[in-house]
């Protein structure tokens, strides 16, 4: 399977849902965690899909490739572990950092959108895809905070990543919608700037508002906003595919199912 053959309509597999996605009709492709995942105990879940033709895509969440750290290697080569014991096309993971100074954030941190920092970043996705089996993409965030002195937008920060490293994009809508309203970015220009060409696949996902600041829970559902933001991607560029994520208060399986159902009616609107 080619990096960017069509992947279609998928949703991040998640033990507590292990069974709803085994189940769930027209579910095309999976994401897993790959830091919760032992490529010597792979969960049956993951080797049913499998035995049936869905691709399984590795979602790394620690390789911290923007910080001025070095990259571990350990991690790289865990996450190039799962990805040819699944048999994957490609891994992802963040354009964040979660350690510096030999101290874990417990959470993606934004790159301040300097060229300095952007060495950095260039330097440390470069050192990752010299040991990784298959190609990278790698993931907007949602921010709480902007750096200040930032001397590119975060579309022209992804556009020159991927001019100077060839690496792939993870386009997270819910993220984009998040962003607009804690910081005022504008998802339009985002898209006018990045490179839809090398896109990978989307993120879908759920929030909440709360005095007036959105949180980015993958806890709720999908919100009108998010799905809005989908037509307008879709609307440039067909992308090989979409994925729904939930990590917590999982709904019915009905639920699940609706939420993939109304993406693929915003992908076929936007045609």
């Amino acid at each position: 399977m080619g990096v960017l053959d069509k992947l279609g309509v998928g949703i991040g597999w998640r033990p507590e849902i292990d069974l709803t996605v085994e189940r769930l009709p027209g579910v095309d492709f999976v994401e897993v965690v790959a830091e919760n995942l032992h490529v010597e105990h792979l969960p049956e879940s993951i080797l049913l899909l499998r035995e049936r033709g869905v691709p399984v895509l590795p979602h790394a969440v620690s390789l911290s490739l923007g910080s001025a750290d070095p990259v571990e290697p350990d991690r790289v080569e865990h996450l190039g572990a799962v990805a040819e014991a699944l048999g994957a096309p490609l891994v992802s993971d963040h354009v964040c950092f979660v350690r510096a100074g030999g101290l874990d954030s417990g959470h993606l941190m934004p790159v301040p959108r300097t060229r300095d920092a952007l060495d950095v970043l260039v330097a440390n996705v470069k050192t990752a895809q010299a040991n990784l089996p298959v190609p990278l993409a790698l993931e907007n965030i949602a921010a709480l905070l902007e750096w200040p002195d930032g001397e590119l937008t975060e579309g022209q920060f992804l556009a020159e990543l991927v001019e100077r490293t060839d690496c792939h994009l993870l386009i997270d809508v819910a993220n984009l919608h998040a962003n607009a309203l804690n910081l005022g970015t504008d998802p339009n220009r985002f898209l006018d700037e990045i490179p839809l060409e090398r896109l990978a696949y989307v993120h879908v996902a759920g929030g909440v508002e709360h005095n007036g600041v959105y949180h980015d829970t993958h806890a709720h559902a999908v919100r009108p906003e998010v799905l809005e933001l989908l037509g307008e991607l879709r609307s440039r560029v067909d992308p090989p595919g979409v994925l729904l994520e939930r990590d917590d208060n999982y709904p019915s399986d009905t639920e699940l199912a609706g939420e993939l159902a109304a993406i693929r009616g915003v992908l076929a609107r936007h045609a």
